[in-house]
């Protein structure tokens, strides 16, 4: 694995802190219908399916996936529409009602914190429901570099031409307030068949909630990372989408159909961190809970940023890495990219401190006690763990 050293300006660069995060309010063509105009849409890495050309990207490297988020008051509605590729919520503040179906006739409530991933080819829409005056907050993972847009439902398309919005055919908005013409009709986006429509597949409400985890249904693990029983560590995960990191061969996520990434919770008590160690894939770390310090390089110089709650970190492929919880436990979520397990390399401290209590890495990169395994399995995990040679 390749060594990828930052220098302080680019660590930095990979923090989008809730300072540097810039809204856009004209992101979509329902911006301007009752009970939609206040909504805020934000592209931290990747454009998402922002339909404005105004939209401020904060990391426009592809990722292998898009992070976003949606920011709107109690009472705000995003209208239906469909997607092509994963669109997954992580619910930070707020409850939400989100609705389904070619009419929104179904819907599941969530609070914070919970994470859905809604199907694609299918109509959905959101709206705020929380029992106070909460602006509501959920980040958004959208699979794909190229996540081809959305399909507005029909009925949506026709309420914006009212207010003087349309789509090009490239899935752009197009606002006549600001001077430009009409479209003729051959020059805008045109709006799904209702013969299509009615092929679209329905979800019930108990299918539904499969695609679901709260708060309350993680089941955190605290022998899913080789460093997670070091004094001074503690790092607990808990899988949602796919198998991501973990190091549990027992480990089981809720869902394990294809999104092109995973994601899961990671957990560090107060004082606590997660040991050096990089991953071979591209990482992105959404900083739900606490405050996280995350250090980079091994060799060299370390580089430190703090990253504040609601935070995004963009962690690139092959870099080292330790995080630590800035004070009180931190509660983080990792997006990584690929669909299968991936596996990360420790700092060959972390081995020996593992190994000097009675742990150790099989063959397969699992977590399991030193001396179940032979002498020649053992040299296997640790070749693996730390990729010696």
């Amino acid at each position: 694995m390749k060594q990828q050293n930052l220098s302080a300006e680019a660590a930095r660069a990979r923090l989008i802190a809730p300072q540097d995060m810039v809204s856009c309010n004209l992101a979509f063509i329902d911006c301007k219908l009752p009970g939609s105009h206040l909504k805020q849409n934000y592209s931290f890495i990747g454009p998402g399916v922002t339909q404005s050309s105004e939209q401020v990207i904060n990391i426009p490297e592809a990722h292998g996936f898009n992070i976003g988020a949606a920011a709107m008051p109690k009472g705000v509605t995003n209208n239906l529409h469909l997607h092509f590729t994963a669109e997954v919520f992580l619910i930070h503040e707020g409850r939400w009602r989100f609705r389904w179906g070619n009419k929104g006739e179904e819907s599941l409530e969530l609070e914070a914190p919970a994470i859905v991933s809604l199907p694609t080819w299918i109509f959905r829409g959101f709206t705020n429901v929380s029992a106070t005056d909460t602006d509501g907050w959920e980040f958004t993972v959208l699979g794909g570099d190229n996540t081809g847009g959305i399909i507005w439902h029909p009925e949506v398309m026709s309420a914006a031409a009212e207010y003087g919005l349309y789509l090009s055919p490239n899935n752009m908005l197009i606002d006549t307030s600001t001077g430009a013409d009409i479209p003729a009709v051959a020059e805008r986006m045109p709006p799904l068949p209702e013969a299509e429509m009615a092929k679209l597949q329905s979800f019930t409400q108990e299918q539904m909630a499969k695609f679901a985890v709260t708060g309350e249904q993680r089941k955190w693990n605290d022998r899913a990372l080789l460093d997670g029983m070091l004094p001074g560590h503690g790092a607990r995960l808990a899988p949602v989408i796919g198998y991501g990191i973990s190091q549990d061969r027992c480990a089981t996520p809720p869902m394990t159909a294809p999104h092109g990434f995973s994601v899961e919770w990671l957990a560090l008590p107060a004082a606590g961190e997660m040991g050096t160690h990089r991953c071979e894939h591209v990482q992105v770390l959404m900083v739900f809970k606490g405050s996280l310090t995350v250090t980079f390089n091994r060799d060299g110089e370390e580089v430190t940023i703090e990253a504040p709650e609601r935070s995004v970190i963009s962690v690139p492929a092959s870099s080292w890495r330790r995080y630590q919880s800035n004070g009180d436990a931190c509660e983080v979520v990792i997006t990584t990219a690929g669909d299968g397990r991936k596996k990360i390399e420790w700092d060959k401290a972390i081995v020996d401190a593992a190994a000097a209590l009675g742990w150790a890495l099989d063959p397969d990169g699992y977590v399991v006690r030193q001396a179940l395994l032979p002498l020649v399995a053992q040299r296997a995990g640790r070749r693996l763990a730390t990729q010696e040679v």
